[in-house]
């Protein structure tokens, strides 16, 4: 069965699952799903040089007379090329890049649209994001103070731990489960009272 795609209809959807959430509790929740979450260019050129040497060797062995200026334009072109077919390429972009460092680029990504996206700015304190990194395969949820206070420990973590696991192998269906599991979760400890305007936009922010 094909993936459920991020495209216009999931980003409705998912709105839709925002709004009926927040219908439910005073917590004001945000949705943003990135492509990439940092600059992969070392992993570009990393794999363009294992290409350009794999085509050195090529030359240096192969049983075919090459003339010697062959050499560095093999080099640059098999580099070039390498580059830019790793840009292309999700997988190659995971295989050439550390999980450390994928995790670290969705953490600080994540972090950086807290404060962007003015979700620490409510005015009581009830923010969530919901940040998935589809390159990384990895989802980071950050929450106010308000939310932390409200809601169990173990349970929240349950939540969490749930939500990352969707995020590991990211596809719309999951995560909207997911979505409903944390919605049903905040309806419970932090109910709506009628006194919390909608602060945020529902619909999710998506940049692939």
């Amino acid at each position: 069965m094909p993936r459920a795609k991020f495209d216009q209809l999931a980003c409705d959807s998912l709105a839709q699952c925002v709004k009926e959430i927040e219908s439910k509790t005073d917590a004001e929740l945000v949705i943003v799903i990135r492509g990439v979450s940092a600059n992969y260019r070392h992993a570009d050129y990393l794999f363009g040089g294992v290409l350009a040497f794999i085509g050195l060797l090529v030359l240096l062995f192969a049983p075919v007379d090459f003339h010697v200026y062959w050499v560095p334009i093999d080099f640059v072109v098999m580099f070039v090329l390498g580059a830019l077919l790793c840009s292309r390429s999700k997988t190659l972009r995971r295989l050439f890049t550390s999980e450390k460092f994928r995790k670290a680029a969705v953490r600080t990504s994540a972090a950086a649209m807290f404060y962007e996206a003015g979700i620490a700015n409510t005015n009581a304190e009830m923010g969530i994001l919901v940040y998935l990194g589809l390159l990384e395969r990895r989802l980071e949820l950050i929450a106010d103070r308000g939310i932390l206070t409200g809601v169990p420990p173990l349970e929240w973590n349950q939540i969490l731990f749930q939500l990352k696991q969707a995020g590991s192998n990211p596809d719309v269906p999951s995560l909207m489960q997911g979505l409903r599991d944390l919605g049903a979760l905040l309806a419970e400890h932090i109910p709506a009272t009628g006194e919390n305007p909608n602060e945020l936009p529902d619909m999710p922010r998506i940049e692939l």
